[in-house]
């Protein structure tokens, strides 16, 4: 999609309300003129946290400077873990009428993470879970389906916090400006870095088109797929802001073989360790860890979809390369890829539909990966460019 750059929204970066930290002011502005394109009259959910005060007010007054109609809706720290304790199965199958509206309706959708614990969920029975996330596949199906023709423009960023901070092994003062610096905020125009960024990827993009047989081999993976008539897409700043990724949802029956993910895989703040997957014919047919099996094959089994590969990523932001327990980082790690269970994107041609979508990450150091027999990428670099 063509972008209309605004210089004199972006460029300037207006001072605004009082920051602690101007780069605050200037990542509210990235996201409502780039990742969102905000325009006069659009209806725009902010879902957000209390902890990230400083980044909502400076959020809400440049939708409001855009002309947008906003809505915020802030959760309740601690509230998650209440629900799970105490909701009985008619609470958890339940679908906010609200949420459904959001989705169906509103233009666009600005969610903000900001943990005061990282860790709420850990004693949640995984059962539980699978429960709640089986009951949002139809809202899910909804939000993938617009996302995917931009009717609904939807970004998902962090605040910087203890917590998220120490998850990280962090001082929080590191974490902020490893969280500022991963989006290009401390450069004088992070946008044109992240269309420079754009540039970058639709090169490899064309050179992946039309391709069919993936085959990645190393200590960790030996897979083969197909991403015949798929699309591998763009990931820089629009829905994920820091980005820097290229993705697809391969062919749904193509998936063969095993995969060791070196990283944790985190879920709602519980870490799985030491995951391998085996594949035949596109579905995960035997599954192992050595923390969390039982938490890992009760989300495998959410529904039809959710044994399926949904998502092939590669990272491609080397600027990225400190593992934080958090996805929308880690996933974006140059030298890694990561792979997705379950909902896969309409845009990328995916057929397979799910109420879960849970990323994974293998390092790729001494691994290749070979497209229709030539070499796309070897030992943690992509090496066609």
């Amino acid at each position: 999609m063509t972008h209309e750059y605004r210089p004199h929204k972006i460029t300037k970066f207006s001072k605004g309300i009082s920051m602690s930290d101007p780069r605050v002011t200037k990542l509210a502005q990235v996201l409502i003129h780039y990742s969102l394109e905000l325009k006069p009259g659009d209806q725009l959910i902010l879902q957000t946290s209390p902890l990230a005060q400083e980044l909502n007010l400076a959020v809400y007054e440049e939708a409001v400077k855009a002309g947008a109609h906003i809505t915020a809706r802030n959760q309740i720290p601690g509230a998650a873990e209440i629900f799970y304790k105490y909701a009985s199965d008619e609470q958890l199958a339940h679908v906010s009428p609200v949420q459904r509206l959001i989705f169906e309706k509103f233009d666009a959708m600005l969610n903000i993470g900001a943990f005061y614990n990282t860790r709420e969920l850990s004693g949640v029975d995984p059962e539980r879970q699978r429960l709640a996330g089986q009951a949002g596949a139809d809202l899910r199906k909804i939000f993938m389906e617009r996302i995917a023709t931009r009717d609904l423009r939807w970004c998902y960023t962090v605040f910087p916090t203890q917590a998220s901070a120490q998850e990280a092994d962090m001082s929080l003062r590191e974490y902020e400006e490893f969280v500022y610096g991963a989006g290009q905020l401390n450069e004088t125009d992070p946008v044109a870095k992240w269309q420079a960024e754009a540039a970058r990827q639709q090169k490899l993009i064309d050179w992946l088109a039309g391709k069919d047989n993936v085959v990645i081999k190393g200590s960790n993976v030996d897979l083969q797929m197909s991403i015949k008539e798929r699309s591998f897409r763009q990931a820089a700043g629009k829905e994920n802001f820091p980005d820097g990724e290229i993705y697809t949802s391969p062919v749904e029956e193509s998936v063969n073989g095993w995969i060791r993910f070196g990283y944790p895989a985190i879920f709602s703040g519980r870490e799985v360790t030491d995951i391998e997957l085996w594949f035949e014919d596109g579905k995960v047919v035997k599954e192992k860890a050595s923390k969390g099996q039982e938490l890992l094959t009760s989300l495998l089994n959410t529904d039809d979809g959710s044994r399926i590969l949904g998502e092939l990523g590669i990272g491609t932001n080397y600027g990225i390369q400190k593992f934080t327990k958090n996805m929308l980082f880690d996933e974006k790690i140059g030298g890694t890829i990561h792979l997705a269970v379950g909902a896969g994107f309409p845009e990328a041609g995916s057929k397979n539909e799910s109420g879960l979508h849970w990323d994974m990450l293998c390092n790729m150091d001494e691994s290749e990966i070979t497209v229709d027999g030539e070499l796309f990428y070897k030992n943690g670099k992509i090496v066609v460019e």
